[in-house]
């Protein structure tokens, strides 16, 4: 009975990561160019993208603390998923900078809260708490399926636009959205019989949070690792060309970078975690991270490169899959959502994007110097990892002697 239960949470979540992703995948290629030939110069584009961010910074951290308030994850990730699959067809009638600014930013606003409700969800049903009497699942497996879901939707969007136009990947992104909230729906709720006064207070849960020393070392940790890759995110690309190598190469190297962390999400990173450790795996995501970077700091030959970017498969996949195992055991059970708000958008976020405004001006003066920097930051997190080594038994909200959350399919 307890295999059936978890083999019917982990196809729920499948479904839905599988959904989510192939969304994302099927806009994030072509989405700037169908906004420019909506009338958006490339001067504008940068202000809508940027302030996109801003407000994702907003809506994740708003959403999850409502979840969490109102204990209805799945529901508040429903909503926000069927407003993006609607905000999302706003697209095909406007045109002109307004209209489609207001667009922009609603559709960054409903697409934030997604992954982060979705990973409280999907992390609360893999790694259930002790006493609860139920068997979780590796979350590492639903997780994989997104990257590999967003490869899948990335490719079907080149093949639809070839066939139609730009307007092929707003029907479909909407489509995909749309069946994500309906899976939403699927999936189990967090319940939790009596959360203390302190994690419903609207600010109490945020406090709670900020003042362990565990959390605050874990987002550290993953806003420097993660954030390490700005440059290479902005800049890979640009300096590979100026070097020389062709589109085709190019396009062979991304994907080996994405064939890295899927094949780590799936089956070498789960294992990995176990055996090193999660804050042994940071550690390894750290050193990984200095010795990637160095090696694009110094040279563009592609025998390196196609050597160093299967990294990216610890140095993402193999970090997120350690950050999601202390989340589970630092984070005091009702702040689920709050917890991955604060992980995934206000430290992650935040600081790829100020490292992303950064490496520009880090790639005009240094070239491809500028990543000895990024290099310089993961070297920053190692000693912190030493840290996340003394870890406690999973907390509880002060003062709170409810059992363990359950889950409510």
């Amino acid at each position: 009975m307890l295999n059936s239960i978890r083999s019917t949470a982990l196809a729920r979540f499948v479904l839905l990561y599988a959904l989510m992703y192939a969304a994302f995948g099927v806009a994030s290629p072509f989405l700037p160019a169908f906004v420019s030939a909506r009338g958006l110069s490339p001067e504008q584009l940068g202000l809508a993208l940027g302030i996109g961010t801003a407000v994702r910074l907003l809506t994740a951290p708003l959403a999850g603390r409502i979840g969490d308030l109102i204990q209805a994850l799945r529901i508040v990730l429903m909503v926000s998923t069927a407003l993006a699959a609607s905000v999302t067809l706003a697209y095909l009638p406007v045109h002109g900078f307004w209209v489609l600014f207001a667009v922009m930013l609603l559709h960054a606003a409903a697409l934030a809260p997604i992954t982060v409700l979705a990973d409280a969800l999907a992390l609360g049903s893999a790694v259930p708490p002790p006493g609860s009497g139920r068997r979780g699942f590796e979350y590492g497996w639903v997780r994989g399926t997104g990257s590999a879901a967003f490869i899948v939707g990335t490719l079907l969007s080149g093949q639809a636009v070839s066939a139609w136009s730009l307007d092929a990947i707003v029907w479909l992104q909407s489509s995909l959205l749309g069946a994500a909230a309906l899976a939403a729906l699927l999936v189990p709720e967090l319940m939790h019989a009596h959360p203390a006064d302190a994690v419903r207070a609207p600010t109490g849960g945020v406090l709670i949070l900020l003042g362990l020393p565990l959390f605050r070392n874990l987002v550290l940790v993953a806003a420097l690792i993660l954030g390490s890759h700005a440059m290479h995110d902005a800049f890979a690309v640009i300096r590979w060309r100026a070097a020389g190598i062709s589109p085709a190469l190019v396009s062979l190297l991304w994907s080996e970078s994405v064939a890295a962390e899927v094949l780590v999400f799936f089956i070498v990173g789960p294992a990995l975690v176990t055996w090193l450790t999660p804050a042994g795996a940071l550690a390894l995501a750290a050193v990984a991270g200095m010795l990637r970077w160095t090696v694009m700091a110094q040279t563009s030959a592609v025998t390196a490169l196609a050597l160093v970017q299967p990294l990216h498969g610890i140095t993402f996949a193999l970090l997120h899959l350690a950050c999601m195992r202390l989340i589970a055991r630092i984070v005091p059970r009702g702040l689920e959502g709050t917890a991955q708000a604060i992980y995934a958008t206000v430290g992650i976020g935040a600081t790829s994007a100020l490292l992303t405004l950064a490496s520009g001006a880090l790639y005009a003066r240094l070239g491809g110097r500028g990543f000895w920097i990024m290099a310089a930051l993961c070297a920053l997190a190692f000693p912190l990892t030493w840290k996340l080594r003394r870890l406690a038994p999973p907390s509880r909200p002060p003062g709170n002697g409810a059992p363990p959350a359950q889950s409510k399919g």
